[in-house]
């Protein structure tokens, strides 16, 4: 059984086809059918509401039946819909079809016999719209889904710290702690400047093994209940909580530096030696209230202090 509710547009600038296709449709049972005498109007139509099939003349003035359908393509790539398009032509030979079909056309209906063609061509087009259209929507929700599981991930997949979402996240925890319970925390922003160029030289493996080789020396250096995280390509930030914001200070983070920089990473490549930059911004009660995004802006704007000195450039925030 036909679907009464598909969408049909008629594309066609002779009155006389498009009330012949007409008659035959809605004595078919088809009941949402449109007419455009032009492919203009018939663009105007479609930016309103989208059609399921299009049904278009190919020869027509201004804008003919291939230029339609690339420019319905445009619309549907757009509205993330699908038009079925099936160009009504008087054309004959495989060359003139071949290349219709590289254009988006669907299907053909022969203008010599229009009679015997159009209704199975457009009952086809029925069947195949229902799949295509379920398809489309299935897709869509498989893109909300993926959307919504990116929204909620904590988790780097490349070295498996937290990302970050989960280091902005713990940030705003650790300074609810403090305004609570007291104390303070250090953010640390660690910059490697020198990775992008290595990733380049030696290509995505080899980043990869050096960010694993990162993440575990880090890991290796840091305190069990230290929060660690991976930012970007040349990104790594660290928070940790203490007891008097005086701790927080680049003595206390001299191991960290020199794990960093005087000890080199072994690779397939070999061993390679990086270049850290660290910027230490520290915060207790008194600094407060203060958000996660203004720590994260005083570390980034430590950096190139830190790359230019070769130390770890610190700020502190609150008690002095």
């Amino acid at each position: 059984m036909p679907n009464a509710y598909l969408s049909i547009l008629v594309v066609d600038d002779a009155k006389f086809s498009s009330a012949m296709i007409g008659r035959a449709l809605s004595q078919a049972g088809y009941q949402d059918v449109r007419f455009a005498s032009s492919a203009t109007e018939a663009l105007r139509q479609l930016e309103t509401r989208p059609t399921s099939v299009l049904l278009a003349d190919w020869l027509m003035p201004e804008i003919d039946g291939l230029e339609l359908t690339a420019r319905v393509r445009q619309l549907d790539e757009m509205a993330d819909h699908y038009t079925y398009i099936v160009l009504l032509t008087g054309k004959e030979g495989e060359n003139v079809l071949h290349e219709a079909f590289d254009r988006g056309v669907d299907d053909f209906i022969s203008k010599s016999e229009m009679s015997e063609q159009l209704l199975p061509r457009v009952f086809a087009a029925d069947r195949l719209c229902n799949t295509l259209q379920r398809l489309l929507q299935e897709n869509r929700l498989l893109t909300q889904n993926i959307a919504s599981l990116e929204q909620r991930n904590l988790v780097d997949s490349v070295t498996g710290l937290g990302n970050p979402r989960y280091l902005r996240l713990k940030l705003g925890d650790s300074l609810r702690q403090v305004e609570s319970r007291g104390g303070a925390l250090c953010y640390l922003l660690i910059g490697l400047p020198e990775t992008g160029e290595l990733r380049q030289k030696y290509g995505e493996d080899f980043y990869a093994e050096l960010l694993h080789g990162i993440a575990r020396r880090l890991q290796q250096l840091v305190r069990p209940l230290d929060v660690l995280a991976r930012l970007d390509d040349t990104h790594f930030g660290l928070i940790t909580l203490i007891d008097d914001l005086h701790e927080c200070s680049p003595t206390s983070f001299r191991r960290l530096h020199e794990g960093l920089n005087l000890k080199a990473f072994k690779t397939s490549e070999g061993f390679i030696t990086l270049k850290a930059g660290i910027g230490l911004v520290g915060a207790d009660a008194k600094a407060l209230p203060l958000d996660a995004q203004t720590l994260i802006e005083h570390g980034q704007n430590l950096l190139p202090e830190a790359y230019a000195s070769g130390r770890i450039a610190a700020l502190r925030l609150g008690s002095r």
